[in-house]
């Protein structure tokens, strides 16, 4: 069957079979994996990963006794096997992470991410709704938590996430099953807090369209809204306590002291041009990448990778991060509404100066006091756009955004070469190339 492969283009039996091909390459002299099959073109597994291959996925299954009381509800192997098969009927194939990216090259590397972490993305929504689900008895809590775990969105979190783990696990050479699933709760644990930071953004910004669909603050009050948004934070935090790692906890944590931070930050601004260019870094560190650098890094800790590999990990999230803000900036003056799903020229309305902004303003300096004044003015937001697309500001807002995907690359050319190793690069690509 094809489908759209992250590069936006068609994806047919041909592109799994090269990239199963590039792990049977590069991994073909580990212990216990075979060549691809010739009726299926798909990479087997190692034999210990057979004999623990799962009967449901993701959250559906047991590894002995460590996710025994999921929320005080416990998956019994039948109710699991029912859950799996009814998520199979309305599976998404996460088809939208598939078809959010423009055409053209993906490096030199065949390898698609998005196909060599299927068996760990292929039920990812259907395990934060059913996580959402299990903690409360309350239907219309869980509509307005689950409304954004649709299967809709990019899922690059859990999909760099999932990337780094593997590649660290491949370059400690630990690829337990039992590691990896802890790995890939810290993955859907950045995907929970993404969304809930989304779902608390709609209601401080009043939003009404988000990723082509009315926003939960236009469909819901705010004070179920806000609370929803909590709900999902507290039903993540859970998840993580559960991995009993005082060290991972910490470092996740951080993840969200640096969102309500970074929201501050963004009530405010600075006088001099120097000063605001360094509030904004700072504001978007905080805001963006502090959630992909500390999940990264999180996956080294409960890996016990030493501090270098934990900091590889956590700078290479750093720049991905800020380079997707970046982009997404940028998108912001030049994609059509359909394109990104959201109303464009976004954060000129709400009184943003991001990079775009902060770099025309070197060529014109009448844009300093709009800033100033948070674009509050009649005209304001429409001169404001013409003069970046006047200026160098987009430019000089994308080449920022390749430096920081260029020192991704390098910081994951450290790791032992693996498709995961490979997979990081290809990542760096696809956020500088992405159109939505």
């Amino acid at each position: 069957m094809a489908c759209l492969s992250t590069s936006g283009r068609v994806v047919c039996g041909s592109r799994r079979q090269q990239t199963h091909k590039l792990l049977y390459q590069l991994l073909g002299s580990r212990p216990g994996y075979t060549a691809p099959s010739a009726a299926t073109g798909l990479f087997s597994p190692p034999k210990v990963q057979q004999q623990a291959m799962r009967l449901c996925h993701g959250l559906s299954f047991s590894m002995g006794k460590d996710y025994p009381d999921l929320l005080q509800s416990p998956h019994q192997c039948s109710q699991s096997l029912q859950y799996s098969q009814s998520s199979k009927a309305n599976l998404r194939q996460h088809s939208s992470v598939h078809t959010q990216q423009p055409a053209g090259p993906v490096r030199e590397f065949q390898i698609d991410p998005y196909i060599i972490l299927d068996d760990d993305l292929k039920y990812f929504y259907d395990d934060v709704r059913y996580l959402l689900k299990s903690g409360t008895s309350q239907p219309e809590l869980d509509t307005i938590a689950s409304y954004y775990f649709d299967g809709q969105g990019k899922a690059l979190r859990p999909m760099v996430t999932m990337l780094m783990a593997k590649a660290i696990n491949y370059h400690l050479n630990n690829e337990s099953h039992q590691l990896v699933h802890k790995q890939r709760q810290i993955a859907l644990f950045s995907e929970m807090v993404h969304s809930a930071s989304l779902v608390h953004d709609d209601v401080i910004d009043q939003s009404d369209f988000r990723r082509g669909k009315p926003s939960v603050n236009a469909l819901w009050n705010h004070k179920k809204v806000t609370m929803a948004g909590d709900y999902i934070l507290s039903i993540a935090s859970i998840m993580i306590a559960r991995l009993r790692s005082d060290d991972v906890t910490i470092v996740l944590s951080q993840i969200l002291t640096d969102l309500v931070q970074g929201e501050f930050m963004q009530l405010g601004s600075r006088e001099t041009e120097n000063e605001r260019f360094a509030h904004y870094l700072t504001k978007t560190y905080r805001k963006t990448a502090s959630l992909i650098a500390n999940a990264l890094k999180a996956t080294a800790v409960i890996a016990q990778a030493d501090d270098n590999v934990a900091e590889v990990a956590f700078q290479y999230g750093r720049n991905i991060g800020l380079a997707f803000q970046l982009v997404d900036d940028m998108l912001d003056f030049v994609s059509s509404t359909e394109q990104m799903g959201k109303p464009t020229a976004a954060d000129l309305k709400l009184g943003l100066a991001t990079a775009p902004v902060l770099f025309a303003c070197e060529k014109y300096p009448e844009l300093n006091p709009m800033v100033m004044r948070r674009f509050s003015e009649p005209g304001d937001v429409e001169r404001a756009f013409e003069l970046v697309h006047k200026s160098h500001g987009l430019e000089q807002t994308r080449f920022l955004a390749k430096k920081h995907c260029n020192e991704a690359i390098r910081l994951a050319q450290e790791l032992t070469e693996s498709p995961y190793q490979k997979g990081l690069q290809v990542v760096a690509d696809l956020v500088i190339n992405r159109m939505k």
